[in-house]
């Protein structure tokens, strides 16, 4: 039940960042180019664990994209928030397919559970 609230919750999350590119962005091309961009953050995974985890866990949490978002916002500039809007979409996405952000044990122990179970 409580899985079952939380996709919900990420589906909300990633049709509302979406509707946020489509109001800031027509290019959506640029939208699925740059969608996949944060997942270049695993690369930490080549040196250990523990750093993996850390880059993938900066990048793959809401709090940078309300961050971009905002700063696009507080200096007008739609281009600065459509950037935040692709992150945040990235983001619920991930949530909403159950990855999570990573425990420094292995690529697959997440605090949503281990993926893949």
């Amino acid at each position: 039940m409580i899985k079952n609230i939380l996709r919900l919750e990420n589906l909300a999350i990633l049709l509302l960042a979406i509707y946020i590119y489509s109001i800031n962005s027509d290019n959506w091309i640029i939208f699925i180019i740059l969608f996949f961009v944060p997942d270049l953050s695993i690369i930490g995974y080549l040196k250990n664990h523990k750093t993996g985890a850390a880059l993938y866990n900066l990048v793959h949490n809401y709090s940078p994209a309300i961050f971009i978002m905002g700063f696009g916002v507080l200096i007008n500039e739609a281009l600065i928030v459509s950037f935040g809007s692709i992150l945040l979409a990235h983001v619920g996405m991930d949530r909403l397919l159950g990855f999570g952000l990573k425990e420094n044990t292995g690529f697959k122990d997440t605090h949503l559970g281990k993926i893949g179970k």
